[in-house]
């Protein structure tokens, strides 16, 4: 059974409607997939609704969070879309995203970048906007070569020249909102250093304790040592340990199915989630 857990659609910065998205999951050969939008759900059922026979969907999201200053996600699985506090949390973060857009733009246009706003919005779509949607814009102006070049100081990095904070939820409230709703909490990329400074695992250990289910371990920005040193960590706190693409269509090199999770650690997520359920095509798992 081939199961990647982290995928992107156009219902925030993917590049494939999710619709599209579900039927290239079947056409890989996974027999599950996860849609985890930003901070929204808005893709779900359109992916339902085009669901291949024999594949599986697993609703949920990655949540936008900030410990300490550093810049992290949680991936929530299973959990009622419904339910009022998270929902609420989820707005809050997703509402937040246009003025931040803007003031990145704003600082862009500072530096003598001739990006819009127009262009930011058009290439964003109906999706939730973030920076890969302005770091695409660079792109198209020919500022930098591919959306991974505008990740960094110079440009839309934590700290960056052009670099605007928004409303990011504490890890610890979206553990407990995560839970609260029924779903399952995976600290998203951990060991993702090269997109800036990355949490202690002091940090993740006491987020273990507050709850959290799992580490997503094998992932194309974790090199083999920072993978096996997750694997450690996770064994030692006894966490789950996924792997997934993050497949964000033509935005990113990953594709879908690059990295998986095993089939027991998906069994997990299912017996522990009670917000939803997984959503099977016909002949699906």
């Amino acid at each position: 059974m081939r199961i990647d857990l982290h995928t992107h659609s156009t219902a925030s910065d993917g590049t494939d409607a999710p619709a599209e998205l579900v039927r290239k999951a079947a056409a890989v050969g996974l027999d599950v997939v996860a849609l985890t939008d930003h901070d929204t759900t808005r893709g779900h059922a359109e992916a339902i609704a085009a669901l291949p026979e024999g594949l599986t969907l697993v609703t949920g999201a990655e949540l936008s969070c900030r410990l300490d200053g550093i810049s992290m996600h949680m991936l929530a699985y299973l959990f009622d879309a419904e339910e009022p506090a998270l929902l609420a949390e989820r707005e809050l973060v997703r509402d937040d995203r246009v003025p931040r857009a803007q003031g990145m733009i704003a600082k862009l246009r500072e530096l003598g970048v001739p990006v819009t706003w127009e262009q930011v919005a058009r290439i964003a779509g109906d999706g939730s906007v973030g920076r890969p949607h302005v770091a695409t814009a660079l792109v198209e102006l020919g500022v930098v070569p591919t959306v991974s070049d505008a990740f960094t100081q110079d440009w839309l990095a934590d700290g960056g020249r052009a670099f605007v904070e928004k409303h990011e939820t504490d890890p610890f409230e979206a553990i407990r909102l995560i839970k609260g709703a029924g779903g399952v909490a995976v600290f998203a990329h951990p060991g993702a250093s090269k997109r800036g400074r990355t949490v202690p695992e002091a940090a993740i250990a006491e987020m273990a304790a507050a709850g959290l289910d799992g580490v997503e371990v094998d992932h194309m920005d974790h090199d083999a040592e920072t993978r096996a040193r997750l694997r450690g960590l996770a064994k030692e706190l006894g966490l789950l340990m996924t792997g997934s693409s993050d497949y964000h269509g033509s935005r990113k090199t990953c594709v879908l199915g690059e990295y998986t999770t095993d089939p027991e650690v998906y069994g997990e997520i299912t017996r522990r989630a009670f917000g939803a359920f997984p959503v099977p095509g016909a002949g699906g798992v």
